[in-house]
This record gives structure tokens, sequence and C-alpha cells, in this order.
């Protein structure tokens, strides 16, 4: 069983009165993809945690001014070296997906769901 997701626990979550918020639809995505992982057993919540600390602190030692707008670029980092060290997939997997996501965005009208060739 995993341990309850405790939202106090991440550094600088964007959230009001009712949770999270997002700025654009990829944001909730990764958010929603690393809480299910979280669900799924494949990391602690404490262990996501550490990563995204982790890479928040390494964005700043690179001097992203931390405006609020780069969070969940941070966070999607983070989400990338979990899912490689826990050997979900390989970074080479990454990268391919996300070159079929961009190719697929370009090609998807304003207001329409992307989708990849095989989904």
């Amino acid at each position: 069983m995993t341990e309850p997701v405790d939202l106090s626990l991440l550094p600088a979550l964007p959230v009001d009165d009712e949770g999270p918020v997002f700025q654009e639809p990829w944001q909730a995505q990764a958010f929603a993809m690393a809480l299910e992982l979280h669900r799924a057993g494949h990391y602690s919540w404490t262990e996501w945690a550490e990563h995204l600390s982790v890479e928040i602190a390494a964005a700043r030692e690179r001097g992203d001014p931390d405006r609020g707008d780069t969070y969940y670029h941070h966070w999607l980092a983070a989400l990338e070296t979990l899912v490689t060290e826990k050997g979900l997939a390989s970074a080479s997997e990454l990268g391919t997906r996300k070159k079929q996501w961009d190719v697929a965005a370009r090609h998807t009208p304003h207001g329409q769901p992307i989708k990849l060739g095989n989904n």
C-alpha cells in the first residue's frame, strides 16, 4: 500500500483553495502522471518530493529566476529522472516519446486533443 499524498511536502507547489493550479494542460498531465506512478507503487511520495527538491535546487544553481513559470518544468524533469531510475522507461525512450508528442502537437488543430500515431 502506498503512503498518502502529502502536498505540503512539495516545495513551491502552485495551489489555490481548491488544490493545485495549472497554467497549461501539460502541467496537469505531468502532475497526474507523477501521482498515478506513486499510487501504482513505483515510488514513495517522500521519494518524489526529494527528487523534486533536488531538481528545483539544481535549477536555482543554473540561474533559474524562480518566477513560478518554470515549476512544472522542474516537476517534469524530476519525473523523468525517477522514471529512468526505476527502469520504467529509458532516457532514449523518453526522448523518442517527446519527439512524437512535439510532432503530434504541431499537427493538431488548436483546441483538439493531441493524439499520437498509435493512440
